[in-house]
């Protein structure tokens, strides 16, 4: 038995979610009841000939973590530089 097909307004809303908000493809399948696979496929479907939003996604994710990790080195730097 097949599941009820998901509104095109709702895939929007779903890839949206993750393009944007960065929410995780994991999360947003939890949130709406669809299988991560199918939500990958809608994202694969949608950026056919350009960067994959997998790509996009990965990097984003990248560049929050070495953000984090570069405040971090920065604070520490400060507060060595203050003992002196």
């Amino acid at each position: 038995m097949k599941k009820p097909r998901v509104a095109p307004d709702l895939k929007e809303q779903i890839i949206n979610r993750i393009k944007n908000d960065g929410v995780t493809v994991a999360q947003a399948s939890l949130d709406h009841g669809v299988h991560e696979k199918t939500i990958y496929s809608w994202i694969a479907k949608k950026t056919e000939g350009s960067a994959s939003l997998g790509d996009v996604l990965k990097l984003k994710r990248e560049n929050d973590q070495l953000k984090m990790l570069l405040g971090e080195i920065t604070l520490k730097l400060s507060e060595t530089q203050k003992k002196k």
